[in-house]
């Protein structure tokens, strides 16, 4: 599966945006998660979309933009202008598969603060929340909720059908909404906000990357 990021900077309101540019120090006016354009910079790995998020910028007439350091644990709830790192697929994205979400749960140890996601490729995996980093972490697409308690993580889970049925449910309902919207950690939606799980899957698998866009 191959994609990229883009650096995108938002402002409090979120009316404004604009993307760093190839020479890593530019910024042009943009929208938000669009498209590619020729000159902006193209990250494609991880760790160096990551230094990236959460860095707060000024606006400069010479630069657009200049980039600080990165914002602090409740810097969010300052008003100002952020760096945000924006997924952009070039191929189909996969509908992610079930039996494997119930592999996963089935091999995870009860006691354990773990965190279900899926990542960019569509794949379930956890982590083990006590020494894993989850805020700004690009490798989580859509992610649940921590879980230790046996009646929600492990073999016994796995076992209640009627509970997982709702969980994968729940899962490629963020998938769809990660795709649509390119955001990142994506909380899977409320039961009962759901709409048909038919309505998900046939969405997915008629989804078109930018590169085959019209």
């Amino acid at each position: 599966m191959k994609f990229s990021f883009t650096i995108d900077a938002l402002s409090a309101r979120g009316d404004k945006a604009w993307r760093l540019q190839s020479d890593m120090g530019t910024w042009r006016p943009s929208t938000y998660a669009e498209v590619i354009q020729a000159g902006d910079a193209e990250i494609t790995t991880r760790e160096q979309a990551e230094s990236w998020t959460g860095r707060r910028l000024v606006t400069d007439k010479e630069f657009g933009l200049i980039a600080k350091k990165r914002a602090g644990r409740f810097d969010f709830l300052m008003r100002g202008i952020f760096a945000h790192a924006v997924l952009h697929r070039m191929s189909t994205a996969p509908l992610p598969g079930k039996d494997q979400m119930l592999d996963v749960m089935e091999s995870l140890k009860p006691g354990t603060p773990w965190l279900l996601y899926l990542n960019p490729a569509g794949q379930f995996t956890a982590m083990d929340t006590r020494d894993a980093k989850i805020i700004g972490n690009l490798d989580i697409a859509v992610r649940g909720e921590i879980a230790s308690s046996e009646d929600y993580i492990g073999p016994k889970a796995a076992e209640n059908e009627a509970m997982m049925n709702t969980l994968y449910h729940q899962f490629i309902a963020g998938w769809w909404e990660h795709l649509t919207t390119a955001q990142m950690s994506v909380f899977v939606p409320d039961a009962d906000k759901l709409k048909e799980e038919s309505f998900y899957s046939k969405k997915i698998e008629s989804w078109q990357p930018e590169a085959l866009q019209p």
